[in-house]
């Protein structure tokens, strides 16, 4: 006797892929409130950029319990990210609050190792690490206590070196799973 048939794909439209779109969504608003001037401004900024970082675990979380995973929000997911944390990252650069080769390194990895994962899918797909989960917490920690205004210089120096260490560390690991991947042998 055959199993189960396999459940229907998960339709688009659902509310995992509509956190995403709204923590994209968000971006604009958050760069916008965080160039404005005053403590009220930057404390809303802070607001938006962590219910923005909240909805991305809140939306990973619903799909894999509901069964909501899509191809969309497989794709739209890391772009979300991406947006929200480089948009943060730039934005607090363009403001002198942050060092600019800082933004450049974490922003050359994020966007290479993007890239080698498309180039590398062809042979396999290298999943999410919990070193690159625990770097997307430094950053989001790191970029927040930037955005809070008030004395929390060494907090924030502390916080962002320790985002940057994780961030080329697992860069350097997922350059080395894609090269494993590339050269295995295929069936």
């Amino acid at each position: 006797m055959a199993g189960s048939p396999d459940p229907p794909p998960a339709s688009v439209y659902n509310i995992a892929n509509a956190l995403t779109l709204l923590r994209i969504a968000l971006v604009p608003l958050f760069v916008w409130l965080l160039f404005l001037d005053g403590t009220g401004w930057r404390i809303g900024a802070f607001a938006v950029f962590a219910a923005a970082s909240v909805t991305d675990k809140i939306d990973g979380d619903l799909a894999r319990a509901r069964g909501l995973v899509t191809d969309f929000g497989k794709i739209a997911d890391p772009i979300a990210d991406k947006a929200l944390t480089g948009a943060a990252l730039v934005s607090l650069s363009v403001l002198g609050e942050l060092w600019w080769w800082v933004t450049a390194v974490i922003m050359v990895r994020e966007i290479g190792i993007t890239l080698m994962r498309l180039v590398v899918i062809r042979y396999g797909v290298i999943p999410a690490s919990k070193g690159g989960k625990l770097k997307t917490m430094l950053q989001v920690f790191a970029i927040g206590f930037y955005i809070l205004p008030g004395p929390l210089d060494y907090l924030r120096w502390a916080t962002m070196g320790a985002a940057l260490v994780v961030t080329v560390v697992t860069g350097a690991d997922y350059v080395v799973q894609a090269w494993r991947l590339r050269r295995a042998p295929r069936d």
